[in-house]
Parts: C-alpha cells; structure tokens; sequence
C-alpha cells in the first residue's frame, strides 16, 4: 500500500469505490486491514502532494522569469520513467532516450541552481547566464533591474551600483523553497521507511490493537465497509461471478474431470451410494496427510516441518452473485450455509455448486494451494471433478520492503539528501497527478452510486492483483507435491468406496490414470502404473477384481 500507488489505486476502487461488489475470498490474509492501510497510504499520500504542490507553486511564482526553466526540467525529469517504460530490461532505444532526457532535466536544474547562487551572493546572473526579452543580457527574471527595466532606454546598462541588488531576496526565497521541497520528499521517503520497519514489522503487526489504521480517518463509513468485509472475505459461502467462479484463488494446476459408468461387479448386488458419501470416505484419508509418517527417532517425527502438516479441509459453496437484491442479503449466516450446503451437494446443479475444499499454504503464505473436489452420480454415472489452483508469490518488489527500508534508514545523511535531491524534480508533478487522480476517484464514488448498484461478484482478486507472474523451483516442486498427494487419496477414497458398495472400479482406475492429458498416472493404493508422454492409454490389472472375471 506504502510502495505501490497503482496497487493501492486498485484496492481501494475494488473494495471501497465498488461497495456493491463481493469480495474475494481472502486466501492468506485479511482484505479488510489491507484496505484500512490502503485509505491510511492514501491519507498519507494527499497530506504530502498537498505539502509539495504549495511549495512548488509558490517557487513558480517568485521565480517569474525563471520560470519556464524550471518547469522545462521538471517535465524532462518527469518524462523520463514514462519513455523507459515499466518493462524490467526494456529496449536499447527507450534506454537511451529515457537516459537523454533524464540529463536534460537534471542539466537544466544545475543552470537554474547556479542561477540562483549567483543571484543570492549578490551576483547578476543576467550577465552570465540570461537574455532579456530583446535579445541583450539582463535579468529576465525575478524583477530586479535590467535593461528592459531601465528608464534611461532599452540596451542601456542599467543604473548604477550592484547589477545584482534586485536578485538576492527573490533568489534566496526561490533556493530556501526548493530546499523546503528537498527536506518535504527526504521527510516523505523517512515515513515510509518507518512504516514498513515498524508499524509493519514482523513484532508490532501480529498486534492489532498497536495498528494505527484500526482507527480509520474514514469514519463511520470506513469503518462499517472493514467490519463487512471481516464477516465476508473468510466464510464457507462464495459468491462468485459466473465468468470468473475461482476468482481469489489463483491460477489453475492440473484441473481435471472425469466420468464412469456405473457397473455392478459380477455376483455383487450394489448398494446405493450418494455424493456426501463418497465425500465422507474421502475427506479422512485427505485429512491423514496431515500426520508424519513413522521414523525410527521419535524427535525426527516430531521435527517435521512440512506445510501438509498444516492442511485444512472444508466444505464450501458457490453462488452466483447474480438475482441478489442487496449485499448485505447474501446467505452467510451458518444456519442460511447449512441449508444451502445440505441441498447443493447431491442436487449437481450448475449455478450452486459444492465442492469439498483442501487448503494448503506453503512459504508462510507465498504459495497457497487449494483443492476444489466435487462429486455427482447422475443417470447411472459418476462424475469427479478435481480442480485446484494455485496463489502465486507475491511480486518481489513487495517482499524487498523490509530490505529497501533497512537500507535506506541506514544511510548516511549524504546519502539520503542526494536520493531525495534525486527525488525531488518529479515529486511536484507526481504530487499534482495524485491531488488529480484522488479528486476524479472521489467524483466517480459521488456520481455513480456503486454502493447502491445491484451486487456483483468480485471484479479483482487483491492478493491475485500483488502476485508475481511466476514461482521459483523448489515452489514448483512443493506444489506438484502437494496436489498429487490429494489427488492420490481423493482417488483412493472414492475407489473405496466404489468397491465397498459392490461396484466395479477397473474402469475408474484406467480413466483416472491420465491427468491433464500429461500421461500420468494417479497411484491407488494398491495398484501402480506409469505413462509417459501425452495422451497415453495405461492398463491396471487388479488381481482380485480379476478373480471376479471383472478385471481390465
């Protein structure tokens, strides 16, 4: 919120402009404290742009001549960022041209800086540095006497005395402005480095009650939208939108679905078999991932760190956000859950949905898995869908915070006072693109009653929006891990229960081998095969099933 103003922009429009959407599921964190340091950055944000913008303005205005060359440096400095592009290795040419006009703006501050240092000693810097509007040197610039100016005519000398008497009280306000402005951006960048290694550090965050945004500057309101968002963002019950359902959830991993017909074994008289039973013989052998297996050292077993360990299974519902009168009308209550619950997992309808839900969160939260399992028998036929996806880490730039404010507040003053001298050309235009940018949000959050607009499902996941595009290696690895080893016993569990109700489960078996076209096959607990390749055909012998003259 502190580091990203296009971050925070989105936050804020997605949870606190648009009040008619739903949230999305809060996977790893707490949407509501991120929307309260959202509005407190914001706060924040305008406090200083005001600071800056009055500096500035009242610098142009005593600069008067001055003028258009410090508006011509501050636009090349400002211009530089946008021709490079936000591209981490972009092309030679943007390089170049951002690195030519990033020396114009700094070129034309060091000629208006010595301007002004002549001009405060008590120098003219007409005679070494300026025109006047006739061609010939003179002031051109706070007032003070030149040529122009000169009663006794144009391309005179001027009268007599100091040629610089007029400049060095304007001059010294103009240089004592632009250091005002330099301190304004060092006292800025100070802030925020101490936010991120104190307010949110790793001792002072876990505190709530220590968190300075819980008492929202936003007022009743504020406060009302993060209490919403508490009892929304955790509950068993999402309301999704219908083109985006997994919407908070990440990008999928090896979603697949299959369906059997269901074929008594020879001699067996079936029983019946419902989907909240075969859910009721899965859900336990999921659960036992949770348990280390057997060592021999008994203070091995008790050292092990793996993320399943801390695996959490669920029930959850989908509905569509669509035909809902009001927000606040949306069935989260647990009694209003448990009717909706109890209906949608045999009924197998499109827009409510039950799935059974596995959640893993692996590298403190960077990498969250979650398992969506959904069962059906329909018409004599089983269908299992498996669908998990996956959060990302989030973007580097972010998890650098700490490391970024520890070194900055661990700088010299020299250094420090460069970086915001650095800083300080394009803190007066950024600062007025903020003022902008905040003004239009408020306008739009006045005119186009999105708090009283039909709900919607989430337009934007806040996690998914911070995520990076990518994981690293040993990430790809826990989280192929983890989803094979709950596609395993979800698999184990409804063969299970298929053969304990009398039905055949070679066919299950040879259909569940290939996952996501990729030829691999998902183990059983007794049978093993291997396929290599895409799009391979594998066969499983079952020696019992076989003996029942119903082997494959």
């Amino acid at each position: 919120m502190y580091l990203d103003p296009g971050y925070r922009d989105a936050v804020l429009d997605e949870l606190r402009v648009h009040k008619e959407r739903f949230p999305a599921p809060s996977v790893g964190f707490d949407a509501a404290r991120v929307l309260l340091h959202a509005a407190r950055a914001r706060r924040l944000e305008i406090g200083w742009a005001c600071a800056l913008v009055v500096l500035w303005l009242v610098a142009l205005l005593f600069a008067k001549g001055l003028s258009p060359l410090l508006l011509w440096g501050t636009v090349w400095q400002a211009l530089a960022p946008w021709i490079r592009g936000q591209d981490a290795h972009p092309p030679m040419a943007r390089r170049v041209l951002a690195f030519i006009a990033r020396w114009i703006g700094r070129l034309s501050y060091v000629y208006l800086g010595a301007a002004l240092a002549i001009g405060v000693v008590g120098g003219s810097p007409a005679d070494t540095l300026f025109l006047n509007g006739d061609g010939q040197m003179g002031v051109g610039g706070f007032g003070g006497p030149g040529p122009g100016d000169n009663p006794a005519g144009a391309g005179s000398p001027g009268p007599p005395g100091d040629p610089g008497a007029g400049w060095q009280a304007p001059a010294a306000l103009v240089l004592f402005l632009f250091l005002l402005i330099v301190g304004a951006v060092a006292a800025r960048e100070r802030q925020a480095a101490r936010v991120v290694t104190g307010e949110l550090s790793r001792r002072r965050f876990p505190v709530l009650g220590t968190d300075p945004a819980e008492r929202p500057a936003g007022g009743v309101r504020l406060g009302s939208l993060r209490d919403r968002l508490r009892a929304e963002q955790h509950v068993p019950l999402s309301m999704y939108r219908s083109d985006e359902p997994f919407s908070g959830y990440g990008k999928p991993f090896d979603v697949w679905s299959l369906s059997i017909e269901l074929r008594p074994r020879e001699g067996v008289t079936p029983t019946h078999v419902d989907n909240a039973e075969m859910l009721r013989r899965v859900r336990p052998l999921v659960e036992a991932l949770r348990v280390p297996s057997p060592r021999t050292d008994q203070r091995a077993s008790q050292a092990v760190r793996d993320r399943l360990r801390e695996l959490v299974v669920d029930e959850c519902v989908f509905l569509p956000a669509d035909g809902m009168p009001r927000r606040d009308a949306a069935p989260y209550a647990a009694a209003d859950f448990e009717a909706h619950r109890a209906a949608a997992v045999e009924e197998g309808g499109e827009g409510r949905r039950h799935f059974l839900r596995v959640r893993v969160g692996g590298w403190h939260e960077e990498v969250v898995v979650t398992v969506f399992v959904r069962v059906h028998t329909q018409g004599g036929m089983l269908m299992v869908e498996f669908a998990p996806h996956v959060l990302l880490p989030v973007r580097l730039h972010f998890r650098e915070a700490d490391r970024r404010a520890h070194r900055y507040l661990r700088r010299n003053v020299v250094g420090k006072a460069v970086l915001a001298l650095g800083k300080s050309a394009t803190a007066p235009p950024a600062a007025l693109y903020a003022l902008g940018h905040a003004a239009v949000r408020s306008w739009h959050r006045l005119v186009h009653g999105y708090a009283h607009g039909l709900p919607e499902g989430p337009g934007l996941s806040v996690r998914e929006l911070g995520s990076e595009s990518g994981m690293s290696r040993f990430q790809e690895m826990d989280v192929s891990r983890y989803v094979k080893s709950i596609q395993d016993r979800v698999a184990d569990g409804v063969r299970a229960t298929l053969r304990d109700a009398g039905y055949a489960t070679g066919e299950f078996e040879q259909r569940i081998i290939q996952v996501s076209g990729h030829g691999v096959y998902v183990e059983s607990a007794r049978n093993s095969a291997v396929g290599i390749g895409d799009n391979n055909n594998v066969s499983v012998n079952d020696e019992r099933e076989a003996g029942r003259g119903q082997g494959s």
